[in-house]
């Protein structure tokens, strides 16, 4: 089935290769793996037509996770007939994103706007919960839903044919590059789970003989194991970057941003990544974060239990 598998490139904020929609042809129509945020959606009108689809064309809408750059505009699609699937945990956010939209804009404040845009509930009986191991049936094939916390408690993966879609738990990679980010985001980073579906990954890839990787930030590669090296390797990183600098700059909100991005500027350029690069990264997967994201993991996971949150 991956001949027919097409990359929607939804170019996010106007730049190339940052945020990947997935379309899949199949003999009853057609289904998407993420849909973008709300911010995208006039782009994926635009790219589905290119395919002479509208989105009233996509029968099956299915979402590894719903933070908003995954699954932002969702209940638009379900406006126009799309069923959608995602994991049972992040199904109630989807009915009524309230509580994911507040949390996000903790992070993001003034910039949820420009950034994601609109995010509609979607109708309870367009919704269908997954857990691991569920099927998915796309025409004559389906696609295998795995758990895959780390990232995020409520992530899935998915196998369809040969390949496989890993939404965030299979990292940030730029096209035309070979390095391997962690997408590091709070509140729910868990490096040791993360590393649990790694090995997941790599037996369900093995088992169901997967040559091709598809990445929402950003695009398909055969590297597949090579890819998963440098994943294994990004996680070993920010263990130690986590243990070395979040105990003593925990407080400082600034200096603990500062030092994500020079931690991870420095891992990239010893990658390869030259600035032009950097810059896609960062917009796909801003370094800041990481700041938050593994001072909320170090604190929650593995501080002494009187100073955890």
């Amino acid at each position: 089935m991956t001949d027919r598998l097409h990359t929607l490139d939804l170019r996010f904020q106007d730049q190339p290769g940052t945020i990947a929609a997935y379309l899949l042809r199949h003999d009853d129509g057609a289904a998407l793996v993420e849909t973008g945020p709300g911010t995208t959606f006039p782009m994926l009108q635009a790219r589905l037509a290119e395919h002479g689809l509208t989105p009233a064309d996509l029968s099956a809408v299915l979402l590894t996770h719903i933070h908003l750059d995954h699954a932002g505009a969702a209940g638009h699609l379900a406006e126009h007939g799309a069923t959608i699937y995602a994991h049972h945990a992040g199904v109630p956010h989807l009915a009524d994103p309230e509580r994911l939209l507040k949390s996000a804009t903790r992070i993001y404040g003034d910039d949820m706007d420009r950034l994601w845009g609109e995010m509609r509930p979607v109708p309870e009986d367009q919704l269908i919960a997954l857990d691991d191991k569920d099927s998915v049936p796309l025409g004559d094939h389906e696609a295998l839903a795995l758990n895959t916390p780390g990232h995020a408690s409520h992530h899935l993966s998915y196998v369809v044919g040969e390949a496989c879609f890993t939404g965030d738990v299979g990292g940030v990679r730029m096209p035309g590059e070979t390095h391997v980010e962690l997408p590091l985001a709070p509140p729910e980073i868990q490096l040791e789970a993360w590393r649990e579906s790694l090995t997941r990954l790599r037996t369900a890839i093995d088992r169901h003989d997967v040559s091709r990787l598809a990445l929402t930030h950003f695009g398909v590669y055969d590297d597949v194991d090579a890819h998963l090296d440098r994943l294994d390797t990004a996680l070993d990183a920010a263990g130690r970057w986590a243990a070395d600098t979040v105990p003593a700059l925990a407080d400082d909100d600034e200096a603990l941003r500062e030092a994500a991005t020079e931690w991870m500027r420095g891992l990239a350029t010893t990658n390869g990544v030259d600035d032009e690069a950097w810059a896609r990264y960062e917009l796909a997967n801003p370094s800041w974060m990481a700041a938050l994201g593994l001072r909320r993991y170090w604190q929650k996971h593995k501080a002494p239990p009187s100073s955890r949150m």
